[in-house]
């Protein structure tokens, strides 16, 4: 039985499921399985908050409405939260508390015996401290529990002729920030509309990271070269200048997904992590 087949069999076990659905590549894919398995009895919840670009949201309506999905949106509040707002290294851990705590009950009021994401196989091997949150609140990964990769999920994507199969992977905006560097509204806001004005500059699969006032450009190693040429430079530094950055950078290196947890792998020790995280 191929992965398609598996996940098909899956839903068709649960009878019924909310998709936690974020409008990224691996949760839309779920949630279009889930439909074509289910109809009426799966529902998509997309959550609404800071860390979320208006544009993002956008497409995920957009997608939710192509694949024919009932979509519906919650407000969620993490950044109430100072376990989640000071940015501790298991920053994500109370992310998806917050997601999953107003998931679960939503989901239980409306008959879903499951809620679903889209954790899939690749993220189980990096360091993702929100997934064990998920888990102690009874979601499950489809994704993840068939061992279905990033690029498998993009290839089962480009065979059911999604047409946003080679979409760029886009994690919250709090991603954009060191450990230890405190996450507020201004800060996503402005690190959001950092980089949404590469977008329309034509760069798609860029990050933007924060460090205090500095802006650190991170684009694919193989794109560095053409951006610097093709990029009118004085404009965007003015551009990121406006935004409230005082310095813009290029990361030489380029974009790896994950670059922040590289700290992590020089600080383990034998002390405990903080509540929550894991190793």
């Amino acid at each position: 039985m191929g992965q398609l087949e598996q996940l098909r069999s899956l839903f068709a076990e649960m009878g019924q499921a909310l998709i936690a659905y974020s409008g990224g590549i691996d949760s839309t894919l779920v949630a279009k399985v889930a439909y074509d398995v289910l109809g009426d009895r799966a529902l998509a919840i997309t959550a609404v908050s800071p860390s979320l670009l208006p544009e993002d949201l956008e497409d995920a309506k957009v997608q939710a409405a192509t694949i024919g999905i009932h979509h519906e949106c919650v407000i969620t509040h993490e950044l109430n939260n100072p376990n989640y707002s000071s940015n501790p290294v298991n920053r994500c851990y109370f992310c998806k508390s917050e997601l999953h705590d107003t998931l679960k009950p939503l989901a239980l009021e409306r008959g879903y015996p499951y809620v679903v994401d889209g954790v899939n196989g690749d993220d189980l091997q990096d360091y993702r401290p929100g997934i064990q949150a998920a888990k102690e609140r009874g979601a499950r990964s489809p994704l993840a529990e068939l061992g279905i990769t990033k690029a498998q999920v993009r290839q089962l994507s480009r065979e059911l002729g999604l047409p946003w199969w080679d979409k760029p992977a886009q994690p919250c905006l709090s991603s954009r920030f060191p450990y230890g560097e405190e996450i507020t509204v201004a800060k996503l806001q402005r690190v959001g509309r950092a980089e949404v004005h590469l977008r329309r500059l034509g760069w798609q699969n860029i990050r933007v990271r924060s460090v205090g006032d500095t802006a650190r450009i991170e684009l694919p190693p193989e794109q560095i070269k053409d951006f610097v040429a093709q990029t009118d430079l004085p404009a965007l530094v003015t551009a990121f200048e406006n935004l409230g950055f005082l310095y813009v950078t290029l990361d030489l290196e380029g974009y790896h997904s994950g670059k922040l947890n590289r700290v992590l792998n020089q600080t383990q020790s034998s002390s405990p992590l903080p509540v929550g995280a894991s190793r």
